[in-house]
């Protein structure tokens, strides 16, 4: 099975690129899921509110199967496409790929569209550090407090990272593993008396 991706390390923001008076800038974020993803979308039309176009491409999952392009009135198949095209000839997922355009008063035609949203994806992506990611995933643990020292050991073997630690009756830890680890760690919480282990996603 699958357990790593390729993605970008970090957002590359306002790659400007100009085409007969139009004005095409670039943004590249990684998200995790579809709520970052409305947000991170919402962020780039709350910097830009007076552009005419807003196209987009997205992918998820390690082999992309969860995308979509979005031509935001441009010509249909002129703008999201040839941006999604970008994400797949890099090979790149968990990303969003937003190319914001500014109409300069000279109309490119579908083939003029097609170029330019195409070569502002690319040199985009090209500002970009792509890196390989290890598939993770949710888990939330429930147990006693006095357990907490046993509990920790076993996040650490397993190189987990705690994002959430309460304490208040029972304690309970959401923390994110490596994929290729669940088994063996919902395996093991579950040989502990008084815990449980369930996956988030």
């Amino acid at each position: 099975m699958l357990y790593e991706y390729q993605t970008i390390e970090r957002p590359v923001e306002n790659i400007l690129l100009k085409e007969k008076g139009s004005k095409f800038i670039g943004f590249a974020f990684p998200v995790q899921d579809e709520t970052e993803l409305k947000e991170t979308l919402e962020k780039v039309r709350t910097e830009h509110p007076k552009a005419t176009h807003h196209c987009y491409a997205f992918r998820f999952g390690l082999k992309g199967e969860l995308y979509r392009a979005n031509d935001d009135g441009e010509p249909s198949g002129s703008a999201g496409l040839p941006i999604y095209n970008q994400l797949l000839a890099n090979e790149l997922t968990n990303i969003l790929l937003v190319v914001v355009r500014y109409y300069g008063g000279t109309k490119l035609g579908v083939s003029g569209l097609v170029k330019a949203y195409k070569e502002s994806a690319k040199v985009t992506l090209e500002e970009a550090e792509i890196i390989t990611k290890e598939l993770e995933t949710k888990i939330e643990i429930t147990f006693n407090f006095n357990q907490q020292n046993v509990i920790f050991t076993l996040l650490s073997k397993f190189d987990a990272k705690v994002l959430n630690f309460d304490a208040e009756q029972n304690a309970v830890i959401l923390a994110r593993i490596k994929t290729k680890y669940t088994d063996d760690i919902v395996d093991s919480i579950h040989n502990i008396q008084h815990t449980n282990c369930i996956i988030i996603n």
